[in-house]
């Protein structure tokens, strides 16, 4: 496993499992395996309502807490310090931890200033160890950064190699800030799998599509958190790190850009 090194020294897996759609004990389940196979980052969010599985599969996985990083979301219920303050203990409780490893605001509210500096004063106080946003802007980014004390330290955006989006990438890390994907998959709006480019570049590693299409972005300094429910594939997702796309590899998968996202964030 590689890390990111984020401005407060924290490492962060470049590679993790996504529990967006997992609910239950069958998603329990999944996350089990995620962390059997390897995984030791995982990433959920007040809105998945799935927290406490997340925290359930944690525990009976017997790894230690600090073995596993784990990464949460606030979202539009949150709107508010008082609401935030709340919540960010209710995803506490609900994952049967004392800290959350990363916190996140879901989307650019209007309220983020002031969800903020409730994760702020959380991250002050212990329970977070690490501060950031998903989706959003560079413009958005740099208004919130400008009205808080503990600046963002990661932005998990829409990125796969249809919408690497990485501009956005180097504009981030100029502000100290790294950025994450979610969907590296395109969560089914593309056949990514079946892409030439990318299986291609796979077979001449004896790899998969989808594992060129991972190493092409944590090659390029983006962390990845792809979903899945089979084992196979956890491992496959994981095994990005002992081979190395050539130029010509990357230059063929960079010119799969679109330049525009394939979910709308446009």
């Amino acid at each position: 496993m590689e890390y990111l090194t984020l401005a407060n020294g924290v490492r962060m897996p470049m590679a993790g499992y996504g529990t967006w759609t997992l609910r239950g004990e069958e998603g329990r389940a999944c996350i089990r395996e995620a962390l059997a196979a390897g995984c030791r980052l995982l990433d959920t969010a007040r809105m998945y309502e799935n927290e406490d599985i997340v925290g359930q599969a944690l525990r009976d996985s017997g790894l230690a807490r600090g073995e596993v990083f784990l990464t949460t979301k606030l979202y539009w219920p949150s709107a508010g310090y008082e609401k935030a303050k709340a919540d960010i203990d209710r995803s506490l409780r609900a994952l049967g931890t004392d800290y959350i490893d990363l916190l996140l605001i879901h989307e650019p509210y209007p309220e983020a200033p002031a969800i903020y500096r409730a994760m702020e004063e959380a991250y002050r106080a212990g329970k977070v160890r690490a501060l950031g946003v998903s989706n959003f802007t560079l413009e958005e980014l740099d208004r919130l950064s400008a009205r808080c004390e503990v600046k963002p330290m990661v932005d998990q955006v829409e990125s796969h190699v249809y919408h690497p989006r990485l501009a956005l990438k180097r504009q981030l890390e100029a502000r100290g800030v790294h950025m994450q994907s979610w969907a590296p998959f395109t969560e089914g709006r593309r056949d990514i799998f079946a892409e030439p480019a990318l299986r291609q570049a796979g077979a001449a590693h004896g790899r998969t599509a989808a594992q060129a299409a991972l190493r092409y972005l944590v090659q390029n300094g983006v962390g990845v958190i792809p979903k899945t429910t089979r084992r196979e594939r956890m491992e496959e997702n994981l095994a990005l790190f002992d081979f190395t796309l050539s130029e010509e590899e990357m230059a063929r998968i960079a010119a799969l850009d679109g330049g525009r996202s394939l979910f709308g964030w446009d």
